[in-house]
């Protein structure tokens, strides 16, 4: 896909969004079951049952998906994403990229083996390995705007309202 194609896919996209604003507006959902036998819940993901369950360092058998690397994992899709929109955007051709991101736990925090430390990344680094020719104006360009257009990124970056409630099964 190039830029004019690109442009063209969203145009009437933007247009919509403009003249109505609750247009662009939707609810994302995921759910999930519990396992009955073991310590895991089973997400459906859209294309397949992922079931996750405790790291290793908490005592998993590694065998389930750590809800951490998942974080992780859409972040660096969302990113990738991102990243290829903004390039083909801005006519910025790409030969090939690779996106990292890597987050630090300390697992005290989840054990509840010290009220001190958290629970959760403590840090998280997203890093852009690309192949393409491009200025250091334009490799900017493209970072700046992939930060501020990535979904994930930005969830992370400001934390959004949360509410959470339990429903007692009928």
């Amino acid at each position: 896909m190039d830029a004019n194609e690109l442009r063209a896919m969203q145009a009437p996209l933007k247009s919509r969004y403009k003249e109505t604003p609750d247009a662009a507006t939707i609810t994302l959902r995921a759910t999930g079951e519990l396992d009955s036998a073991g310590i895991a819940c089973k997400v459906e993901t859209g294309r397949a049952i992922a079931t996750a369950g405790l790291h290793p360092l908490t005592g998993g058998s590694g065998l389930e998906l750590c809800s951490g690397d998942m974080l992780l994992e859409a972040l660096v899709a969302c990113a990738g994403v991102t990243l290829k929109a903004v390039a083909t955007a801005l006519e910025i051709p790409l030969r090939s990229g690779r996106v990292t991101a890597e987050g630090d736990l300390d697992f005290r925090g989840t054990l509840g083996v010290d009220k001190g430390a958290p629970v959760g990344f403590r840090a998280i680094r997203l890093s852009f390995d690309i192949d393409a020719d491009a200025t250091d104006e334009q490799i900017a360009t493209l970072l700046k705007l992939t930060e501020r257009y990535c979904v994930v990124f930005q969830t992370i970056n400001q934390k959004p309202a949360l509410d959470v409630v339990v429903n007692r099964a009928a």
